[in-house]
């Protein structure tokens, strides 16, 4: 199965260079199956549900997300609904939405998805992403050996020692949430494909995704600054993976286009 994974798509920007570039990454890897991180696809905070068709329509399978899910309130009732798009299943039980689940991929192969945030300086507090995942693996695996994770966190140290804890047990681990894609992608010792960040799909010639005004004031003055998607020249981010229908990943590349 070849697999794509799409790092954190922010705001109009985002969207736009993904609906452009999509079709031909699709068609030149063979993709089976698509997944990206939207939780900043709306405006550069949160998901609507009119954003998440648009990704759907543009070739995307799964919309996963992290700590920005809720920002707009509009999410609530449609992550209820649509099974497509996960949040973390790390946050309390009794929320909306879920944090995993089993979805098909063209030529009939079954992969399971799961969604966590990290904990290392998250100014929320999430239950244990290593536990969770224990669970949450164990469950999908009796369904599919195929299991890919999105893994939300800020520091690079927890989702590398989150990749050793699942490896063999996970086929791909796709880290987000810093926006900036690392050049450290491997295929773990046990078969799982890993790397620490996916990386951000839109305006490079911001910071991280938000116009560079607007974080540059807020660094000199340290007052709170409305974050707006910046513009100007663009990026995709991704990762492909191949994946043996064992479960085990037989190869991992880092995709990076820009305008």
């Amino acid at each position: 199965m070849n697999l794509l994974f799409i790092g954190d798509v922010f705001g109009s920007p985002g969207r736009a260079f993904l609906k452009a570039m999509l079709p031909e990454l699709i068609e030149n890897y063979q993709v089976d199956f698509t997944i990206a991180n939207g939780e900043n696809a709306a405006g550069g905070a949160g998901l609507t549900g009119a954003v998440a068709q648009e990704l759907f329509s543009m070739g995307v399978d799964v919309i996963t997300s992290g700590n920005h899910i809720w920002d707009k309130k509009e999410i609530y009732p449609v992550i209820d609904s649509e099974n497509r798009i996960l949040r973390p299943a790390n946050y309390p039980p009794g929320i909306p939405g879920k944090g995993s689940g089993i979805f098909t991929a063209r030529g009939s192969t079954t992969v399971g998805v799961i969604n966590v945030c990290g904990r290392v300086f998250s100014p929320q507090s999430f239950d244990c992403p290593f536990r969770i995942l224990d669970g949450e693996i164990a469950k999908l695996r009796t369904i599919t050996p195929v299991v890919v994770i999105d893994f939300h966190g800020e520091a690079s140290s927890e989702k590398i020692a989150a990749g050793w804890h699942v490896d063999g047990r996970a086929s791909a681990f796709f880290g987000t949430h810093t926006h900036v894609q690392t050049a450290d992608e491997i295929i773990l010792p046990n078969g799982t494909a890993y790397i620490t960040d996916a990386g951000m799909t839109g305006s490079y010639e911001g910071v991280i995704g938000v116009k560079r005004e607007v974080i540059l004031k807020h660094f000199l003055t340290q007052l709170p600054v409305r974050h707006e998607p910046a513009r100007g020249k663009r990026q995709l981010c991704a990762v492909y993976c191949v994946i043996h229908p064992s479960g085990r990943a037989e190869r991992i590349q880092r995709i990076m286009i820009r305008e």
